[in-house]
């Protein structure tokens, strides 16, 4: 690899108040980190299943206020929760709050809970992921008619690794693939997203990769690089939001990168 790698916290909306959200995401700016993602749910994923949670567009535009130097953005956005263009316009929107330093993550939705609760139909993993295929190419079609236009081309961020379909997707419009699994099964993905690329006349170098991480970057970091991910996320859920592991990581990173620029 060597594309210099970043470190990405989620900062999960869940079982805190607000105010200790806000205060993990100052910490996390303060440590180093290179993006701050939420989520986009309406329930906790984990823990008590009702306990305290928060919505995750209202929340981006905080963060676009409170913070000045990170990237933020949703890992992900669930494309069934609102009209494309809508969405368009609040990305763009979020994109000026916060200069240019918002990212687009989005995925064809999975949570069943929300869709039921809050009157979304669920469908089929099929018919959610054509409801994607036929959004994205709305999103950036808003994206040049809203006056202003966004403040830069909006990355966008596509999670999942289906086949057929997602990495299809991805190819096409991302600039930035989120996976799952192991580094044996990134790599897997890896090759599909690239032969999709292939397949379209893109260079898979212009895709960031990137993928969640757990553990000490001491024993997964170099299976990691080795399966192509650069972009690696440290998830962290309330109401203490430590920050231990995100800062092994950036270290990490930041004797990565040297060895990169002295080789």
């Amino acid at each position: 690899m060597t594309t210099p790698a970043r470190v990405a916290v989620q900062i999960q909306p869940q079982h805190a108040d607000y105010a200790q959200i806000r205060r993990a995401v100052a910490a996390a700016e303060e440590a180093g980190v290179d993006v701050v993602y939420n989520w986009d749910h309406f329930f906790p994923l984990s823990g008590e299943p009702d306990g305290k949670h928060f919505e995750c567009w209202t929340m981006l535009g905080a963060w676009a206020e409170a913070t000045s130097r990170v990237e933020i953005g949703a890992l992900v956005t669930c494309n069934s929760y609102r009209n494309p263009e809508l969405l368009a316009d609040m990305a763009r929107t979020v994109d000026h709050i916060s200069d240019g330093r918002l990212i687009l993550g989005i995925g064809a939705g999975w949570f069943e809970r929300d869709y039921n609760e809050y009157g979304y139909e669920f469908g089929t993993a099929g018919s959610r992921l054509n409801e994607l295929s036929e959004a994205l190419p709305r999103i950036t079609s808003r994206w040049e008619k809203l006056n202003p236009k966004p403040t830069r081309d909006i990355p966008i961020l596509i999670g999942g690794g289906g086949e057929k379909k997602t990495l299809r997707y991805t190819a096409e419009y991302a600039s930035i693939w989120h996976g799952f699994g192991d580094a044996e099964t990134l790599a897997h993905k890896r090759d599909v997203l690239d032969r999709w690329c292939g397949e379209i006349g893109r260079d898979p170098a212009e895709i960031e990769r990137s993928a969640g991480v757990s553990g000490s970057p001491d024993e997964v970091a170099e299976g990691m690089v080795a399966a192509g991910i650069t972009q690696f996320t440290v998830g962290v859920s309330g109401p203490d939001y430590d920050l231990a592991e995100v800062r092994d990581w950036i270290d990490w990173r930041d004797d990565h990168n040297k060895q990169l620029t002295a080789s």
